[in-house]
């Protein structure tokens, strides 16, 4: 009961659970993608990609005192632009595509470091960004969260029949005159949105934790795509929320801490689904 009280009489819990099922949301529906797709590696070159972006706004804002630039909004322009490469990559340059993701979660990762360790206070700043910090989430955040969820939803709505072809059979897809490319890369850039969301959840090194497993989960039980979205959104919601939950009883970081427990069901869910 302690934690619920907590809910009412602290305003940054109570962003922080409304900001869980935020990214819940689109994480359930863009994960089920990345998940049937099988491109969690791509995925994870954009994620770390992002840092890049979060260090040169950070720095523009706290060194040189340019205000109207955000760490979230350098995240967003990061992982587009970022999702934009990786699938060209992919598309054109397929024999070396993990060697190009790599260089690109590389380039991201350490410039990302050295534009935050030029700025000042970047210590705090960096570990947030990298392992998460749920209870910063300000109300812009969530007004921001919750626009981008409204955009990942628009879309997925308006091109989820093109989504599935492309996911389950490219080839077909083409047979069929739909723009496969097009479709690919914009499948890219929502799950580029979807990173920024979750890196004010659980934060860069753990956004494949929230992104993946939900999905993968809600997979044991149904093969049918929207069920499965449908099922990971849920996971994903009662996943945060116990995290949540758990690092408050326990003084944990709140994003770690999610993820933990996101990776403990999943371990339980596999072993006890294993064929005796």
């Amino acid at each position: 009961m302690a934690f619920f009280q907590a809910l009412i009489d602290n305003p940054f819990l109570l962003s922080a659970v409304i900001a869980g099922f935020l990214a819940s949301i689109v994480s359930g529906i863009i994960g089920s993608y990345v998940v049937v797709k099988r491109i969690v590696f791509i995925s994870g070159g954009i994620a770390h990609s992002v840092l890049g972006g979060i260090g040169i706004c950070l720095w523009l804002e706290r060194a040189k005192g340019i205000s109207w630039v955000t760490p979230l909004g350098g995240a967003l322009i990061a992982a587009v632009i970022a999702a934009l490469l990786i699938g060209w990559i992919h598309l054109n340059h397929r024999q070396r595509e993990d060697s190009a993701i790599a260089a690109l979660w590389s380039i991201g990762m350490a410039a990302g470091v050295l534009f935050i360790s030029q700025t000042p206070g970047y210590n705090v700043e960096l570990t947030n960004f990298l392992i998460g910090n749920i209870l910063w989430v300000t109300p812009e955040d969530l007004y921001f969260l919750a626009f981008l969820d409204a955009v990942v939803l628009g879309t997925v709505l308006l091109m989820h029949k093109r989504f599935l072809a492309v996911c389950f059979d490219e080839d077909q897809a083409r047979l069929q005159g739909l723009p496969v490319e097009a479709i690919y890369l914009t499948l890219l850039v929502l799950i580029a949105i979807t990173v920024v969301l979750l890196i004010e959840v659980v934060g860069i090194i753990l956004v494949m934790t929230m992104l993946t497993i939900p999905p993968a989960i809600a997979n044991l039980f149904t093969i049918r795509l929207s069920k499965m979205m449908i099922l990971a959104v849920i996971l994903g919601m009662v996943l945060s929320f116990g995290g949540t939950l758990t690092s408050f009883y326990f003084d944990w970081p709140a994003g770690a801490s999610i993820a933990l427990l996101a990776g403990l069901v999943y371990v339980i869910i596999i072993y006890s689904k294993k064929p005796r």
